[in-house]
């Protein structure tokens, strides 16, 4: 059923495929983990109702045999799951696997097939944690496999093409949608219902055609080889533990308060504007921080600029942290991997300045 749902893009990705003599056969390994690339609908009409996580690796591979034109390409089954469903169990599991392939030899580039809702969150923590200068790259889809149009076979054979690359190497964990290469540090989900849903403030690393990466600038933040945390240093399977609240008018305290209960390290304030806190809410953060030593982040829920220090608010005086550009989910990410080195205010802020 997945391959005659495929045909239709069977003749572009064979013209694609000539492209292939631009690349050595390297070695790519497919790490499956569910989402909408391997969802499938009752019909070929049902692009915005349908199963996530239901085509193995295998099927997804064979559904698109001109990626063995690009590279030797084998598959395994990392999890099986819709990214809305990923905690850090899976994503630190994601990472070990994903670092023990790269450790080897015999494997030139890796591709990871993964729901697009949290497809961002993973590819960060993989920049963050997998030291490596072999190309790393996330893909997914906005319409399931079953669907007419489906957008995964073409997102899957160019995230080999890139993955095969050998100009993709020490770019960072990259993300390939739709065409456009986007660092992971920087890209975010915009839309939820058409398959140019991927974008990046500070834009695309570059753009695929025809099989053949072309390049327009490279990411100036710390990732993978130049990081300082190490998936291998990272015990147990669980992150410290750090939430979000969402700003807006007419807020309680009651979230806070709840996820201080709840034992969390540190709360990511995912404010209006440039990160503002009510005024009614600062002396509940700041009761948090100076009595239970919860580190307070500023982030902003506007998708695009940045949070400044000591605007709005007077993080020095108070001890709290500026997310600076990453959006709430991502900054979650990198104060839990922080977490796990040190609890001093600045210290965290000099990680969110340099990641």
């Amino acid at each position: 059923m997945i391959s005659k749902t495929f045909k239709s893009c069977g003749l572009a990705l064979t013209l694609l495929a000539a492209s292939a003599s631009l690349y050595a056969k390297n070695n790519v390994v497919v790490v499956a983990t569910g989402g909408t690339i391997a969802g499938a609908g009752a019909s070929s009409t049902n692009s915005a109702t349908y199963t996530a996580a239901k085509v193995p690796v295998d099927a997804l591979i064979n559904a698109v045999p001109q990626v063995k034109d690009l590279a030797n390409v084998s598959g395994v089954q990392a999890l099986q799951i819709a990214s809305e469903s990923i905690t850090d169990k899976e994503l630190l599991s994601l990472a070990r696997q994903v670092n023990e392939l790269v450790k080897k030899p015999s494997v030139n580039g890796i591709v990871i097939t993964h729901g697009t809702d949290t497809l961002e969150e993973t590819a960060f923590f993989l920049n963050l944690v997998i030291h490596t200068d072999k190309p790393i790259v996330v893909v997914g889809s906005m319409r399931p496999s079953t669907a007419l149009s489906a957008d995964g076979p073409l997102n899957l054979y160019s995230a080999v093409a890139l993955a095969a690359s050998d100009e993709a190497k020490n770019k960072g964990v990259m993300v390939l949608m739709n065409d456009s290469i986007f660092a992971a540090r920087d890209v975010t989900k915009t839309i939820n219902i058409h398959t140019n849903a991927f974008a990046s403030q500070w834009g695309a690393l570059g753009t695929l055609v025809e099989g053949k990466p072309y390049w327009f600038r490279n990411s100036v933040k710390r990732f993978n080889n130049t990081s300082e945390f190490n998936i291998e240093n990272i015990k147990g399977d669980q992150l410290p533990l750090v939430q979000i609240v969402y700003g807006s008018d007419s807020m309680l305290p009651d979230a806070y308060l709840a996820y201080a209960k709840a034992g969390t390290k540190a709360i990511i304030h995912a404010g209006t504007g440039n990160g503002s806190v009510a005024n009614y809410i600062v002396p509940t953060l700041k009761q948090l921080h100076d009595q239970q030593g919860i580190q307070i982040i500023r982030s902003s829920r506007v998708p695009q600029g940045f949070v400044l220090r000591n605007a709005e608010q007077p993080d020095d005086q108070y001890g709290w942290i500026v997310s600076h550009d990453l959006n709430p989910q991502k900054a979650r990410l990198l104060a839990a991997l922080a977490l796990t080195k040190t609890n001093d205010a600045k210290e965290i802020q000099r990680m969110f300045w340099q990641y």
